[in-house]
């Protein structure tokens, strides 16, 4: 499903080159729990940007269902982003004037998908992360495991293959934390790919496969 060979991601700062990435290759197998980690600095959320399409690599080859990322248009890449990626972020990252619902309802209105359709599976997300009877509440009102109940809400409504979370309980106490993570084991038994980075080796121990990565380098592959 997922094959980088080694990407570099490169910035210069002043006069130095730094290597975010540095000539990093690993595989991610369709259906696979997958965690990378690595501290802060280490190359982790710019491998994931590149995985989710946010970002492009400087150098190496990105294979998405075995074709390489190259040869797929705008277009295609920001289809790719709407439909097959749910993206899940440490900071919730929703929007505060909309209610728990509208924010979920959001990436099918750019999708162009009917009203009564987008109700439903707006619903049946709701219902899947245990937050139906919180769906008009703004995240103000919400607490933070409840907001990020909704974050993966809005992730799950479109249906996605491969769900990229970085740092999805880094905002989160020990117990809501873990509540979140239940969820992901959900989502895994029910067929979906995740791929999850975190600094966190509790967490990160949580995947079936744990990648670590260290100054741009992928170091270690555990079973």
């Amino acid at each position: 499903m997922i094959e980088l060979k080694e990407i570099s991601k490169i910035y210069t700062i002043g006069d130095e080159t730094v290597y975010a990435l540095d000539h990093a290759s690993m595989s991610i197998q369709e259906g696979e729990f997958v965690s990378i980690i690595g501290p802060s600095g280490s190359g982790k959320s710019t491998m994931m940007n590149i995985i989710g399409c946010l970002d492009v690599a400087d150098e190496g080859e990105y294979i998405l269902d075995g074709i390489s990322i190259e040869q797929y248009s705008e277009r295609e890449l920001a289809r790719i982003r709407n439909h097959k990626l749910g993206f899940i972020f440490q900071n919730f990252n929703l929007l505060p004037r909309l209610t728990a619902e509208e924010n979920v309802e959001l990436p099918l209105l750019y999708q162009g998908v009917k009203a009564a359709e987008r109700k439903e599976r707006v619903r049946k997300a709701l219902e899947k992360v245990e937050l139906s009877h919180r769906m008009h509440h703004r995240p103000t009102e919400l607490s933070g495991g409840q907001q990020q109940r909704v974050a993966i809400a809005r992730a799950l409504v479109t249906k996605p293959s491969l769900f990229l979370a970085d740092e999805p309980t880094g905002n989160l106490d020990s117990r809501t934390g873990q509540e979140i993570m239940c969820l992901f084991h959900e989502l895994h038994e029910v067929g979906n790919t995740i791929v999850l980075i975190t600094h966190d080796n509790g967490v990160a121990q949580e995947a079936e496969r744990m990648i670590r990565i260290r100054d741009g380098h992928v170091d270690e592959v555990t079973a």
